[in-house]
């Protein structure tokens, strides 16, 4: 029986789903669970077809080759050869001291009562949440499954100093819809009360209703996951399969939940004021500068 999911159908979806993302941003593997939620089959063959039709799609020009990501293969550093300009330098110069003079900014969550992290299961989803993150200036990390002590040990020594400065840790997390998906959360609080922190660990998404009112068609679960057994979810659904605008409402939901706007507004009341004496300051020493 031939599969209707040709290269035609697969190209063309792809192109509607291409378009909703940042250039960079999506991999294959999230394109590939972006098809399956449009009624696609999650197996091997179908990703190997998304990956072949993708492959000459973006030779025939029809989708962009910066369309994607590919964390695997990413380039440390770069080689920089073009000729110095001394003008140029010198009004990039310029334009940094100005910058300078007007970046003073108080720390946007010094007054609040919680210290938030978003942890997110997959790094492939960086891209996605880091506007986010970024805009409401919320630190973001990505567990990829199962977080390594490592990851933990660095994020309980980020915890515990906000728990001297006496605010409460929370961590807003973001993964997939399976046995693992759901027992990672409490993985993570777990070792965490280990390193002596006690975190709220929030799971915001993906949840069985998101999967039921989105129309996420669910696949079965992996065997080799250990905890499938135990589980009486309705399938697998991974989280790349959600459009990135929804997963960025939820995420700025999350955070906004927590935010006090009346401490924030104080908080803006008092950088106004001293940011006229952090621009003083700063003239007068490159006044003074010889």
């Amino acid at each position: 029986m031939k599969s209707e999911f040709t290269k035609q159908w697969i190209i063309e979806n792809s192109v509607d789903i291409v378009s909703e993302y940042d250039r960079g941003v999506l991999t294959l593997r999230g394109l590939h669970y972006r098809l399956v939620s449009l009624g696609m089959t999650n197996d091997v063959g179908h990703y190997k077809k998304v990956v072949n039709s993708l492959i000459s799609a973006r030779w025939d020009g029809i989708i962009d080759f910066e369309a994607f990501s590919d964390h695997d293969r990413a380039m440390i550093g770069e080689t920089k050869s073009e000729y110095t300009e001394l003008g140029d330098e010198i009004e990039k110069a310029k334009e940094s001291i100005q910058a300078w003079m007007n970046y003073y900014f108080r720390n946007r969550w010094e007054n609040q009562p919680y210290y938030p992290e978003v942890f997110i299961e997959k790094k492939a989803l960086q891209g996605v949440f880091q506007p986010v993150c970024l805009d409401l200036g919320v630190g973001l990390g990505a567990c990829k499954g199962y977080p390594s002590l490592t990851f933990l040990n660095d994020a309980a020594k980020r915890f515990q100093i906000a728990e001297e400065n006496g605010k409460m840790p929370i961590i807003l997390y973001f993964g997939d819809y399976d046995p693992s998906g759901e027992d990672i959360p409490r993985s993570i609080g777990e070792n965490l009360s280990k390193f002596g922190i006690d975190v709220e660990v929030r799971r915001i998404s993906l949840l069985e209703d998101q999967v039921v009112e989105w129309k996420l068609p669910p696949a079965p679960t992996k065997i080799s996951d250990t905890r499938t057994a135990q589980w009486d979810g309705l399938g697998q659904v991974e989280l790349d399969a959600v459009a990135p605008s929804k997963l960025q409402r939820l995420c700025r939901e999350a955070i906004e939940n927590i935010f006090d706007e009346d401490l924030h507004d104080e908080l803006i009341a008092e950088e106004k004021i001293e940011r006229e004496k952090y621009k003083t300051e700063l003239k007068n020493y490159v006044i003074g500068i010889k």
